[in-house]
């Protein structure tokens, strides 16, 4: 293997955004055996650097590959069409309104029951989007759509955190 690898090429999986989570958790048990720094405690000093260097890399490809948004993300920076996400906050009005509409439901939201709902209704639409991210990656190939979709699940996730601190200020 090479540490210029890229995350997929590390787990020898083809660069797709769908992907088999138990495969890749066991891959990385795999990966983290052989790479172990205890595992080459007696070598030399350059071995034992290396094997570092190989744990703290496969480490990084793992937490990028686990996470839905991040590997979407990642996919688009290798095919070009990087987030961008500080610099292209641009949004479908639609989107825009959706947005709006779950903020002023959650300043009026009065208990626990509407903050669930709430809760309920943002797990729905995260799903439904990853669903279309898939269809976009995988399927269409389509990067400046996926970032597109990336950009709004930050969106959705920074709402869904919202809606959680707000369960746990109430004592939920």
């Amino acid at each position: 293997m090479n540490l210029q690898s890229n995350d997929f090429e590390i787990f020898g999986l083809s660069p797709a955004f769908a992907l088999d989570r138990q495969a890749l958790d066991e891959r990385w048990k795999d990966l983290q055996r052989q790479a172990h720094p205890d595992r080459h405690a007696s070598a030399d000093a350059a071995t034992q650097r290396q094997a570092m260097q190989w744990s703290v890399r496969i480490n990084e490809a793992y937490q990028r590959l686990k996470d839905p948004i991040k590997r979407a993300a990642y996919l688009c920076e290798l095919n070009g069409a990087p987030i961008q996400a500080e610099n292209n906050t641009a949004m479908p009005a639609d989107f825009l309104m959706q947005q709006m509409e779950w903020r002023e439901a959650l300043e009026e939201a009065s208990g626990v029951d509407d903050l669930e709902r709430m809760a309920d209704d943002v797990a729905d639409a995260r799903r439904q989007r990853l669903v279309q991210l898939q269809r976009c990656a995988d399927e269409q190939r389509d990067f400046a759509a996926v970032a597109q979709q990336v950009r709004a699940l930050m969106f959705v996730e920074r709402f869904a955190r919202d809606v959680e601190n707000r369960l746990e200020q109430l004592g939920q």
